[in-house]
């Protein structure tokens, strides 16, 4: 049941954005002063950044422009006198704050109850030696690491692990001050530049080249838990998992490895006590079914906002209630309006997740990819199946229009080494090194990214190449077909049978091959995200295009009443949230005056 003393809410939020705190927190802020709106309680959010949904008219009841920090939330609880905060909405600067309220007895002073996870759970995650004792309670293996205070602790620390080890920067932000060091010299260079963050320096035994798994694990105050969705990356450990294309629901796991890891997820945050959401990160050894606990984040992530889409299951929206009181079983999912939120969600498509960067703007900057996160922004792609799915995104973060086949501008003099050193290009050498015949096996040696992942790859380069042997009168039905399922756009194919060279404008070949296409009567359908795998109707409003389909899920109402909004696509520099504020007001206004939008 709801706590009825609760009549009014402080939420913080994360602040100005930056690398590793930028939309995802603006939507789960709003989503959960949503759910709090619902519940006839009072809101008041402080968040300086005006660009965001959260810092709109009729969002939050209060607002306030200042910083998320101590001082200027307490002087915001002198003068709102809230019931309760809620710290897992903000990302790590809303965690970080809340901590330090904590701490200094702010709340309990004025007497704020902290909602959801309480903040001895958030301290048992954060930090680093509380964490791997609490995990080591209940016999779960975490990372071997060292917390050192300074340069002599560290340079013990990791001869004593052995090299090559990983340094981090404790309570940092998205990798902040992280890397890898093969030996002292690196180490050195590395814990100087981490002892500036952070009066905190981790140390601990590389994993490199193990998977990473991820499960959003949902768990109330009666102890009810669910997993939302698991993860895999693409990349293997030691690329932050903010930089990894990622793959829902996890592909290359057999049945045994999913249970297990999901039975330690839950295990480890009923032990915690997480109430709400939170992340559970893993490494995995694909030889020996071997783990580690790399972290837990005890609150909302950029994963989380990943695994709500994904799903369908509104992630923020449930851990605000469950903050409130509520169990799970008490929930209506309110994107299927037909299900419990004590439900988990079952997937019949494939979504993919493809960082964006924008290195290119900048002169000198490193280009190589490692354990600090540098991505501006990500898109989303779903499909039938991963092939689908990668070409889409590929093509959505704006690099080229050419999904994975080749990319004829990259010139790369060395693949071996460019492999073996990931990139922000990094896919597409993997594209370039197919093409040059590159086995299967010696990419694997290079990257260590998963086989399977690898041959759905080769399996588009082989299509690709299939095309390449015709023309356009040649190419014959089901060849085309199979192009179109396994997600080539009429421009990659008019590209491989010859004819942008022939007619000497792609719109033009592109045209010759959508009319072939139709005549074929090849045509796209329009799927609905079905979270319940067809079990129960599902009535979510996201959609996407597919050939791998014999008809669409929806009717389209052809009332002369419906508005596009086109949105801004990947955020980069210079594009970003302000622009989702600009989609949502004018999406409101739509609704408001009794169009579809």
């Amino acid at each position: 049941m709801k706590d009825e003393n609760i009549k009014k809410v402080l939420l913080l939020g994360s602040g100005a954005l930056k690398i590793g705190e930028a939309g995802e927190f603006d939507y789960s802020g709003s989503q959960a002063l949503k759910a709090l709106r619902e519940e006839g309680v009072k809101t008041v959010l402080i968040n300086p950044n005006i660009a965001t949904v959260q810092t709109s008219e009729g969002v939050a009841d209060q607002i306030y422009f200042l910083p998320v920090q101590p001082h200027f939330v307490e002087e915001v609880i002198k003068k709102e006198r809230p019931d309760g905060i809620l710290l897992s909405f903000g990302g790590q600067t809303a965690l970080n704050c809340g901590v330090e309220l904590y701490r200094q007895g702010i709340l309990e002073k004025y007497n704020v109850k902290v909602l959801g996870t309480p903040v001895q759970a958030i301290m048992d995650t954060e930090d680093r030696e509380l964490f791997v004792q609490k995990l080591d309670e209940i016999n779960v293996k975490t990372i071997k690491s060292e917390a050192c205070e300074n340069m002599e602790q560290t340079r013990k620390a990791a001869a004593e692990l052995g090299y090559p080890v990983i340094i981090r920067a404790a309570y940092a932000l998205g990798g902040l001050g992280s890397g890898f060091a093969d030996n002292e010299e690196e180490l050195v260079k590395l814990a100087e530049k981490a002892f500036s963050f952070s009066p905190q320096v981790l140390v601990e035994k590389s994993l490199k080249g193990w998977k990473e798994i991820e499960y959003e694990v949902v768990r109330d105050r009666y102890d009810n838990c669910i997993t939302v969705c698991n993860m895999e990356n693409f990349d293997p450990l030691g690329i932050h998992t903010g930089e990894s294309i990622v793959i829902a629901p996890s592909q290359t796991l057999t049945n045994s490895e999913y249970h297990k890891l999901r039975a330690l997820a839950i295990k480890i945050i009923r032990h915690i006590g997480i109430v709400g959401e939170c992340n559970v990160q893993y490494a995995f050894d694909p030889q020996s079914e071997d783990y580690r606990v790399i972290e837990v984040n005890a609150r909302l992530s950029r994963s989380s906002a990943l695994a709500s889409k994904a799903t369908g299951y509104p992630l923020a929206f449930v851990a605000a209630k469950l903050g409130m009181g509520y169990g799970l079983f008490e929930l209506k999912n309110s994107v299927t309006k037909t299900t419990s939120a004590f439900f988990e969600p079952a997937l019949d498509y494939v979504v993919c997740k493809i960082p964006r960067w924008d290195l290119s703007k900048f002169r000198g900057v490193d280009k190589e990819l490692g354990s600090s996160m540098k991505s501006v922004g990500e898109v989303m792609a779903i499909g039938r199946n991963f092939e689908e799915a990668i070409q889409k995104g590929l093509r959505m973060i704006g690099q080229g229009m050419h999904g994975f086949v080749e990319n004829k501008e990259l010139e790369i003099e060395d693949i071996d080494s460019a492999l073996r050193e990931p990139t922000d290009k990094r896919v597409f050498v993997i594209s370039k090194a197919m093409h040059k015949g590159y086995t299967v096996d010696q990419i694997h040696d290079l990257t260590k990214i998963d086989k399977w992942f690898l041959e759905k790859l080769q399996h588009i380069i082989d299509i690709d190449e299939a095309m390449k042997k015709c023309n356009i009168n040649t190419l014959d039905k089901e060849l085309l077909r199979t192009a179109k399922v396994y997600g080539f756009t009429d421009f990659q194919i008019a590209r491989a049978v010859g004819l942008e060279d022939e007619l000497k404008s792609m719109r033009k070949a592109s045209l010759v091959v959508r009319s072939r296409r139709k005549n074929y009567g090849i045509l796209p359908v329009v799927k609905q995200i079905d979270t319940l795998a067809a079990e129960y109707p599902a009535q979510t409003n996201y959609l996407y295009v597919t050939y791998a389909g014999v008809k669409s899920d929806i009717t389209f109402e052809n009332d002369k009443r419906s508005i596009i909004v086109l949105g801004s696509g990947a955020y980069r520099i210079g594009s970003s949230v302000e622009f989702d504020w600009c989609g949502v007001q004018a999406l409101n206004t739509i609704r408001k005056e009794g169009y579809r939008s």
